[in-house]
Formats: C-alpha cells, structure tokens, sequence
C-alpha cells in the first residue's frame, strides 16, 4: 500500500513539474532572427529561427517581434496572436506554399511590418480559413498565384481591417471574399496600393466593407461587388489603369465618393452604384454612369 501511495506521490509530481514546464515555455513575448535556433526558448537572448518555431512557445494572445531582417518562413496560425515586425522588416518567402494561414475560431490575428513574397508560384499570401479578426498594417503581398487575402470562412462573422498595405503581382485578387454557407465578412482597407491583380478587392456573397485613401491601378477590375448581399462603399480613392474601375456586378450594390476614376477601360458598370457626389470620372475609353445619388445627412 504505501508503495502504491509513493508511486501516485510521484507521478502527480511529474505531471506537476512537466505542467509548469509547459506553461513556462508559452511566453507573452517571443522573438525571432536570422541566426537563431528553433531548439531556444524565442527569449531576446536566444531567440528561435522561424515563426512556426516561435509561435508554439508564444501565449495566447501574445507577440512575435523579429529581431533583424530575416526571413521566417510560412506559418500557420490556429490562436489570437501579433506577428509585429514593424522596425526590421520580417519577411516569408512562400514558394509552392501558403505565405500565412490562419485557421482558428474566433481568433484575432494581427500582422505588423511584414513582406510576404509568393517568388511566383505561391499559392495565398495569408489565407483565411476561419477566425474572427484578421488586422494587416504595413504588410507586402507579392507574386502569388491566386490571391493576396482569401477569406473562406463558411459560418460564423469574419473582420479584416487592412492599412498602409500593397498588394502585387497577383493572378488572382488582392483581397477575395468567398464566403459560404452561414458566413460573413467585412473589410476596411485604407491608404493601400493594389496593382497588378485579377481583381484589387473583390466584395463577394455576404460581404461589405469600405475602401479609402488608397491607389488601384493596372489591375482587371479595381474593386467589385458581386451579388445582392454584397455592399462596397469607396471613397477618396485614385482608381485609373484598370479594364474596369468599378463594377457592380449580378445586384451587387456600390456606394462611391470623392473618387478620381480615370485611364481605365470602363470607369463604371453596372446596374446599382450610387453617388455620394465630387468624383471625378472622366478620360476612360467608357465612363460609365451613375444609378442615382446616395443618401447624405
């Protein structure tokens, strides 16, 4: 009997000291470099080579920060955490592969100062599987074979917010909403460059979002709205060089203001784009038209 008490005395030891060992391990704050070593614990001192390597030892809605320019390879993210390498430039080169993934309920990602490079046959810059909020601030999407955001959630309500971002060199759209079953989106993107996609921002089924401040050009289409429950509201924006700026396609409604839509092919089309007035829209091969104007209080 007493060596049966012994023995469970010292198993809940171990299971004790392997428990804090693990919580040890997941840090608030990690960091990653060049020359460091997936082996160490992502401290300052010894930090880890990869993000995948970092992002294991990295608490719930803790913080990855690069501690030079390197490159950290592609990364899968199934929890709310920051990826902030705003002051050195973190990049991923994707070939053949994802460039980020983020697949987990409910969370919130956000990435800070990163260039993401698809080398021309990566597949998504950062694809969005399922999550709740997805923030890009300073982020570089470039050379990818389908689409700079793919956000393909199929329940549940989706946020992007995107700022002082580019997206480039893609064959498919820099961001693209395909959006299922009972899911949702919304997307804001301000003061960002899109050129040289399919289609710059594509609002699909189920999908709004607004558009400010920011340059599209020599893209296929600028920005679409697709289908009767999609909204897209785009103001102060400089659309030019495109086959088309803005199109409302198959019902899907467009709100525009202030915009400078010039040099495309058809600067508007479509049957439901409405005016909060000051665009200019003029010198394409077609300018297209207004539905109406939109309410203004």
């Amino acid at each position: 009997m007493n060596s049966f008490k012994s023995t469970i005395k010292i198993f809940t030891f171990f299971v004790f000291v392997f428990a804090f060992a693990s919580m040890a391990q997941a840090q608030t704050r990690t960091w990653v470099s060049g020359v460091g070593d997936d082996a160490n614990p992502c401290s300052r001192t010894a930090p880890c080579k990869t993000f995948a390597g970092a992002i294991s030892k990295t608490a719930t809605n803790g913080e990855i920060n690069c501690l030079d320019p390197g490159g950290y390879g592609a990364v899968t993210i199934t929890k709310s955490i920051t990826i902030d390498c705003e002051d050195t430039q973190g990049s991923i080169l994707a070939s053949l592969t994802n460039g980020l993934i983020v697949n987990g309920a409910g969370v919130d990602v956000r990435l800070r100062g990163l260039s993401i490079a698809g080398a021309g046959n990566g597949i998504n810059c950062v694809r969005m599987i399922q999550g709740g909020k997805l923030t890009l601030d300073e982020v570089v999407c470039n050379g990818f074979t389908q689409h700079g955001v793919s956000i393909e959630n199929s329940s549940g309500a989706f946020s992007l917010v995107v700022r002082n971002s580019s997206f480039r060199n893609l064959s498919g759209n820099g961001i693209n909403t395909f959006v299922t079953g009972t899911g949702s989106a919304s997307v804001a993107v301000g003061s960002s460059l899109f050129a040289f996609t399919n289609i710059a921002i594509n609002f699909g089924v189920s999908a709004k979002g607004a558009v400010h401040d920011s340059t599209i050009t020599n893209n296929g289409t600028g920005l679409r709205a697709d289908g009767a429950t999609s909204n897209l509201s785009a103001q102060n924006n400089q659309i030019s060089h495109n086959t088309t700026g803005v199109f409302a396609a198959n019902g899907g409604n467009v709100r525009i203001g202030g915009n400078l839509i010039t040099g495309n092919g058809t600067g508007l089309s479509g049957a439901n784009i409405l005016s909060f007035g000051q665009n200019s829209v003029d010198g394409n091969t077609v300018n297209g038209a207004i539905t109406g104007p939109a309410a203004v209080q």
